[in-house]
């Protein structure tokens, strides 16, 4: 579990595939960090949840599914590009953005990227099934960045990033075009699925994990 509050900002080593194994990501740490992760631990990389494969001091490797290329922006990486770095959340600490879980829902693509003051506007251009779980001031992982909707369309959502946010996470250096991770509110996951009625309700509830579900019958 994750809050969506960027920690750090790493740099990709590598993307490969050696012979005979899955692909690997091989990200370098920032050396100011202070971090020290362990094998098996689990990392958000820039809002996927990931686990250690292998550390050192100033670099760590993770084992990456053909599942995970196919419905994240990982595959997309190349070397020297940057990726938000955070560690699971703490019970003993702030919840400051809200729960994310590091599972990616979908892909968007940044449609427009408008300067409003010292910060910036980001449009993003949202996957269909995915727009049913979007509400205005409702939260929403962007790259792993906890966000509030500042704007809403039939096919897209706006974002407001404030000069910090531009500065320590990779939203400050995406282009139009570019593919960023979208991950929806669970909350809103969870209630959708419990309450919707009808046809193709049984459907979205096992997509979004939920077991034992039947639709809600009338008294």
């Amino acid at each position: 579990m994750f809050t969506g509050i960027v920690e750090a900002l790493g740099h990709v080593e590598s993307l490969v595939r050696p012979p005979g194994r899955g692909w690997r990501l091989g990200v370098r740490l920032p050396s100011a960090s202070g971090w020290s992760l362990e094998r098996g631990e689990s990392v958000a990389v820039s809002g996927v949840c990931l686990t250690v494969a292998e550390n050192g001091p100033t670099r760590v490797v993770f084992d990456l599914a053909d599942e995970t290329l196919r419905v994240t922006t990982l595959g997309e990486l190349r070397p020297e590009e940057p990726v938000n770095l955070e560690r699971p959340l703490r019970l003993d600490t702030r919840l400051g953005g809200h729960l994310v879980l590091g599972h990616v829902d979908g892909v968007g693509r940044v449609r427009a990227v408008q300067p409003e003051g010292e910060g910036c506007r980001l449009t993003i251009e949202v996957p269909g099934s995915l727009r049913p779980f979007l509400i205005p001031k409702g939260s929403i992982a962007v790259d792993g960045v906890s966000l509030t909707v500042a704007d809403l369309s039939e096919s897209a959502f706006s974002v407001a990033l404030v000069p910090h946010t531009l500065t320590v996470t990779t939203l400050g250096v995406r282009g139009v075009g570019a593919g960023v991770n979208l991950e929806v509110d669970v909350i809103g996951k969870y209630v959708r699925a419990f309450l919707l009625g009808g046809e193709g309700a049984p459907e979205l509830a096992a997509r979004q994990g939920v077991t034992g579900w039947a639709p809600r019958q009338e008294a």
